[in-house]
């Protein structure tokens, strides 16, 4: 029997890059969505998940030419720094709360180190790309765990 490959429950992106003739909406239309969610308090992965759930949007670009973020950037609402870097700065504090009241956890204590790692990388690339500012530093909140 072949080895099974895990993950595939994930949904798969359309194939087309072209809107599909089912999707009836116009692109001024999917824009005032996007910004509507936005100022509900939606991350741009959440936006994109309401649209293709509740309204049948498969893919935003294809439609409005421009992606969730780029639409929240020229409505003012993007997010100043990118959603995964965010994400990964929230666990990792929540992790350094955790350290802070279990100085034995060296399975947690490691983990941290692995998303610190993350975050330093993933900082490279953004500052690379002009993203974030070039001065721009991960402070760990406590660096002094040993």
């Amino acid at each position: 029997m072949p080895k099974q490959e895990k993950g595939k429950s994930h949904s798969t992106r359309p194939v087309s890059k072209r809107p599909p003739s089912w999707c009836k909406y116009q692109p001024e239309e999917v824009e005032a969505l996007v910004v509507k969610l936005a100022k509900e308090g939606h991350s741009p992965s959440r936006i994109g998940t309401i649209l293709r759930d509740q309204y049948a949007i498969p893919l935003v670009k294809p439609l409005t030419g421009k992606t969730i973020t780029q639409i929240l950037k020229d409505a003012g609402l993007a997010p100043s720094i990118p959603e995964d870097l965010g994400n990964l700065l929230n666990e990792a504090a929540r992790l350094s709360a955790h350290l802070e009241k279990h100085r034995g956890d060296l399975h947690n204590k490691r983990a941290l180190q692995l998303i610190e790692a993350k975050i330093h990388k993933l900082s490279r690339y953004y500052k690379r790309e002009g993203v974030l500012p070039p001065n721009w530093k991960y402070e760990p909140k406590i660096a002094s765990i040993t």
